[in-house]
């Protein structure tokens, strides 16, 4: 198993799984800029027992992912190591690794003592590794948080548990779940993590720039580095290239192209916030994304973008 993520660690700035981010189309802009490999969103494994389209439809790769990792979420040991199976199942060669979310705090995940919940029973987090190191061919792996509360932290003691279980690789975010995304990101606790296990090791948080994503990997040793929110409108981070405005508004344009056509043109909300990121420094960036708030098809999205093209033509950039 390790050999199987040792192949990923050679390029080991990768994209963070992100709930309503990590789409195809945003998936495929980080790919195309470096991402040394991608995950999905998080998908719900009761979800797939239900055989939900939508969720389903959440775990197919982009065309120029050769492999990606999908990450699942729940709290059903039984239910998790079967649905690990069916997605092996479904993507075959095309699957890199199956991640398992120990580290979202929203009320409605953590609420049913699924994601950064399990940090609480590390036995059953536990178990749902092993049952799914043994219903899978591929690694299993896991992200999960720093602790519940400040008062809780026990990332090392819970990466040590899922490591004994048969976790190929842990990555670990700074924050406690209680932090949400408030504050700073503690690497010291990467850095315990990394030392106390023999298996990889990925860091999470704060890390907005590729100086960033470079210090981390000196400070805490870290095998992988995992870029969550510093990528979003800033898929150069994968590269270490500082964009121009012009360079932001043509992989607007990417984003918009790609999205619509993965997705259709029917449902383009997802877009207003999505292609908002790529307005830092824009002239006008305000204005923009209050044009972005109310657009709904693609005409009205490329519109936008149209003018603010314009705009800087105008001012000769």
């Amino acid at each position: 198993m390790s050999s199987a993520i040792d192949n990923f660690l050679k390029n080991p700035l990768w994209l963070a799984p992100m709930a309503g981010v990590t789409d195809r189309a945003f998936r495929t802009i980080c790919i195309r800029h470096g991402a040394g490999i991608t995950y999905s969103e998080m998908v719900s494994a009761k979800g797939l027992q239900y055989g939900g389209a939508q969720t389903f439809a959440l775990i197919g790769p982009a065309p120029e992912e050769q492999q990606f990792a999908v990450q699942l979420f729940g709290s059903d040991p039984l239910c998790m190591a079967d649905q690990a199976a069916v997605v092996e199942r479904q993507l075959g060669e095309r699957l890199a690794f199956i991640d398992v979310n120990m580290g979202c705090p929203v009320r409605k995940v953590a609420g049913k003592g699924e994601g950064s919940a399990l940090m609480k029973t590390p036995d059953l987090a536990a178990e749902i590794i092993a049952r799914m190191a043994d219903a899978v061919s591929v690694p299993v792996t896991a992200k999960f948080r720093s602790g519940w509360t400040e008062e809780t932290i026990n990332a090392v003691s819970f990466a040590q548990r899922l490591e004994e279980a048969g976790a190929a690789l842990v990555a670990v975010h700074g924050r406690t779940a209680r932090q949400f995304y408030r504050g700073e990101a503690d690497w010291s606790i990467i850095r315990q993590v990394k030392e106390a296990v023999s298996i990889p090791v990925a860091g999470s948080g704060d890390v907005w720039t590729r100086e960033d994503a470079e210090r981390m990997q000196k400070e805490c040793g870290v095998d992988a580095v995992l870029v969550a929110r510093g990528a979003r409108g800033n898929p150069w981070i994968f590269e270490g290239v500082e964009p121009t405005q012009r360079m932001r508004l043509e992989t607007m344009r990417e984003h918009l192209d790609l999205f619509v056509g993965f997705e259709g043109d029917e449902h383009l909300t997802p877009l207003r916030a999505q292609l908002a990121w790529y307005l830092h420094g824009t002239p006008g960036a305000a204005t923009l994304r209050r044009e972005l708030s109310f657009a709904t098809s693609y005409e009205d999205f490329a519109g936008i973008i149209d003018a603010a093209e314009k705009h800087l033509s105008r001012e000769g950039r």
